[in-house]
């Protein structure tokens, strides 16, 4: 049974059946926000239901979704029905770096294209078949690719993908081997969501690019489901599911921030947590259009060429930037910028230190967890979940130059001289 209402747009407020839409609102063109029927949701919903469950997919999560898989997929255990659950751990030794009580990683590179993108495009293929289409589009800088290319082997849906020149290769290689259809566009990562948009509309493929399909940040938002329900597990309370205290996130179009903080929504609407967590958004300094928009207090955003390594967070201008500030506003949270140099030395100390191997983009919410204990917007004794969002072997180019290098011997006198 579906508790979804409707649609929301973001900038007029206007709100719209669930089948009257498709993308963004008809009157501005602005993203759209799933509303649910939270009233009903708490007469007829039961967190220990969800608790007792021993699926640990993102279907796990069905009655707080707009749409699922058909029974039939759902019964075949594939990478699109068994996605979810990834680990979420603490990291002891940077607790003790840092002075932290308690710092947890919500380990996202262990889904099945090791990316968090999985969530969105899931959710999105579920709709798809609802929908009966048989042709799923995406611009991306790569991991929003890879996971649909990925997800949809092995079904009858084809996956197009229109990803900007200089995506890292080792991202393109993942979307190829799936069996997807690959166009490079020459241009921008913001040209590769124009030119996708035009093809679904001359060819009737369904669109999942980020901050225009509404179903992507249902998609994301499980990421919070489960970490509130993680988190629970560890607490001497009984409790079901339960909201740290900050929740730092690595932003580009805004979509996961926007996702995380609308899963937290839904649980606190619901009565299942008892706070809402602040967000720490981190954006790459080399892309600013979004962190630019959050000094000035405003819901616009300039379209400044990106030149950063982090091709994950690499945006011109934000597709989803209105409901990316809103998260970090209306929780008390701030936006960090992280240089290039910074995010290169982060992805070194996460793997040393914590043994996770991410890429730039992911590496980017170490540094602005260091730069906000810095600057005291997170207090050492805070609670801190670092959503981790993409694997260190989509860009080894990058963790080459982050990484110690190698030393070259052909004796053990060599090895010897090298450890004085």
């Amino acid at each position: 049974m579906s508790y979804l209402l409707g649609f929301r747009c973001a900038t007029c407020g206007a709100t719209f059946p669930p089948d009257a839409v498709t993308y963004t609102c008809p009157h501005d063109g602005s993203n759209l926000d799933a509303v649910y029927d939270y009233a009903r949701m708490q007469r007829e919903l039961d967190p220990r239901w969800i608790a007792h469950d021993t699926a640990r997919a993102i279907w796990h999560y069905a009655p707080l979704l707009p749409t699922t898989l058909p029974e039939a997929v759902m019964q075949q255990p594939t990478p699109l029905s068994t996605l979810g659950w990834t680990p979420l751990y603490r990291a002891p030794r940077l607790e003790q770096r840092l002075g932290m009580r308690a710092l947890w990683l919500k380990d996202d590179t262990r889904l099945p294209s090791n990316s968090f993108k999985d969530r969105a495009s899931a959710v999105v293929i579920a709709q798809a078949m609802k929908m009966g289409v048989h042709t799923i589009a995406v611009a991306s800088t790569g991991n929003a690719a890879a996971a649909l290319a990925t997800l949809c082997a092995g079904t009858a849906l084809q996956a197009v993908i229109f990803v900007p020149q200089g995506t890292p290769e080792a991202k393109l290689a993942g979307i190829l081997i799936h069996g997807a259809r690959v166009f490079v566009v020459e241009g921008s990562y913001n040209d590769a969501v124009a030119m996708a948009a035009e093809a679904c509309t001359r060819f009737g493929w369904y669109n999942r690019s980020t901050g225009f399909n509404p179903y992507t940040r249902e998609g994301k938002k499980t990421a919070a489901y489960e970490i509130a329900e993680q988190l629970a597990l560890h607490t001497p309370t009984p409790t079901r599911f339960r909201a740290p205290d900050v929740i730092v996130v690595p932003v580009g179009d805004g979509n996961i921030i926007s996702g995380l903080h609308k899963g937290f929504r839904d649980l606190h609407a619901l009565g299942w947590i008892d706070h809402m967590p602040r967000f720490i958004g981190v954006t790459a300094a080399l892309a600013p259009s979004l962190y630019r928009a959050w000094r000035a207090g405003r819901e616009d955003f300039e379209t400044i060429p990106s030149q950063t390594i982090a091709s994950g967070i690499s945006v011109d201008r934000p597709c989803d930037g209105v409901m990316a500030l809103r998260a970090v506003r209306e929780t008390g949270g701030v936006f960090v910028e992280a240089s290039d140099e910074a995010m290169l030395t982060a992805i070194h100390t996460l793997a040393a230190e914590a043994g996770v191997f991410v890429e730039p983009a992911c590496a980017a919410a170490l540094v602005g967890l260091e730069e906000s204990l810095r600057r005291g917007w997170i207090q050492p004794d805070e609670e801190v979940v670092l959503q981790l969002t993409g694997s260190g072997f989509k860009d080894v180019r990058s963790a080459l130059r982050a990484a110690r290098q190698p030393t070259v011997v052909r004796t053990l006198e060599d090895v010897a001289r090298a450890l004085v």
